[in-house]
């Protein structure tokens, strides 16, 4: 790792902790970064439904506001990942196990297959399954409506 990145880890986790104490949660994050995104854990608390949201939605504010803050302090890093406890890493998991339905129904029957709009985390996972399938994706659509379509390849 380098310096830069370092004190952006840093600089997130240290923001997100603050953030969270404002809902009286004195939590230790982990922070650790992969592929240049800063990856922040926060533990289960009794709070998890709350900072969690509908769909997930407050976690994304908590993940913006924290990009934001790295953006508007001048580092060169500021993709951030908020998790907290394992929401996302369990609804990556429950979506491989869908997943596995779709890539083998595009096998067999050797047609494209439309799935129903999802968000970016999502079709990312999406598409790193179909690859390691050996399968066709593309993201189709606008907005909310952006979807992917797997596709068999020859």
């Amino acid at each position: 790792m380098n310096k830069e990145i370092d004190e952006a880890i840093v600089y997130a986790k240290k923001y997100l902790e603050d953030l969270l104490s404002f809902f009286t949660l004195n939590l230790d994050v982990y922070a650790t970064s992969d592929d240049e995104v800063i990856q922040l854990s926060v533990p289960s608390t009794h709070l998890n439904g709350f900072l969690i949201g509908q769909k997930g939605e407050n976690m994304r504010s908590l993940q913006y506001l924290t990009s934001t803050a790295l953006k508007n302090n001048g580092y060169d890093y500021n993709r951030v990942n908020v998790d907290i406890a394992d929401y996302k890493k369990q609804r990556a998991d429950r979506l491989k196990v869908r997943a596995e339905e779709w890539i083998d129904k595009v096998k067999k029957d050797k047609q494209p297959l439309e799935l129903e709009p999802m968000n970016a985390a999502d079709r990312r996972v999406l598409h790193q399954l179909a690859a390691e399938h050996g399968l066709k994706s593309e993201s189709a659509g606008n907005g909310r409506e952006r979807h992917i379509i797997l596709d068999y390849q020859d």
